[in-house]
């Protein structure tokens, strides 16, 4: 990680609520103490079971949020893509981080000081809404998990994850930044049924895998598996 101090947020291409609650409570940049982060690929951003001293704001590239499991068994709730805070859920209620976020690719991350981040919360009713909108939508998510992995086969799962990722990179067409384990980690499969799984929906011409390069051929036989579960 390389840390970047007291980044002009005034020169940013990509500001946050923080940005404009600031503004509005009449507080300088120079006071929030922002810190501006670059993380290479497979660096690990936030980690469970440490100290949550700060919000972060992702502003490039994509990031994976996981509960670490034993023996190495993890489970990815949702993928980051910016701009996007991290780590909500560990704002108010707990001083430790419940989740690990690690980055799928190089990406850049700001810093804010938690205490300053609570005192905006409080004085900046457009930052409450906001803050509370995405902390809404990041209980969904982890709720929609948490449905999939107890309801569904693993197919449905597999087909569900593939229609997340479409959905994602807003093609059926796109090449994964994903490794085989960690698109199992999203369904809570192993390794070898996600890949074992990807080979059937080739099979079926429902899929088509060239390495890391997949394309949805039959979105509506994708959607179906994923319903029935």
């Amino acid at each position: 990680m390389k840390l970047t101090k007291k980044m002009t947020c005034n020169n940013c291409t990509d500001p946050c609520d923080f940005q404009s609650a600031l503004a509005k409570t009449g507080r300088s940049i120079d006071e929030a103490n922002i810190f501006h982060a670059h993380f290479k690929k497979h660096d690990v951003i936030c980690k469970q079971g440490k100290e949550v001293t700060h919000a972060l704001f992702l502003t490039k590239g994509w990031a994976k949020l996981y509960l670490e499991g034993l023996n190495n068994r993890n489970i990815i709730l949702y993928i980051l893509k910016p701009p996007a805070y991290i780590g909500l859920l560990s704002f108010f209620e707990t001083p430790i981080y419940a989740y690990s976020v690690t980055a799928l690719e190089n990406s850049e991350v700001c810093f804010i000081e938690l205490g300053l981040v609570k005192k905006l919360y409080i004085e900046s009713h457009d930052l409450l809404l906001c803050l509370n909108k995405v902390f809404g939508k990041s209980v969904a998510n982890i709720m929609n998990k948490i449905i999939s992995i107890n309801q569904k086969q693993i197919r449905g799962r597999i087909a569900e994850n593939l229609i997340y990722l479409s959905n994602l990179h807003q093609s059926h067409k796109f090449h994964l930044c994903l490794t085989r384990k960690e698109i199992g980690e999203m369904a809570a499969i192993s390794e070898e049924n996600t890949v074992r799984l990807l080979s059937e929906f080739a099979k079926e011409s429902i899929i088509s895998v060239k390495g890391r390069d997949i394309e949805i051929l039959d979105m509506p036989l994708l959607k179906k598996i994923c319903d029935v579960g």
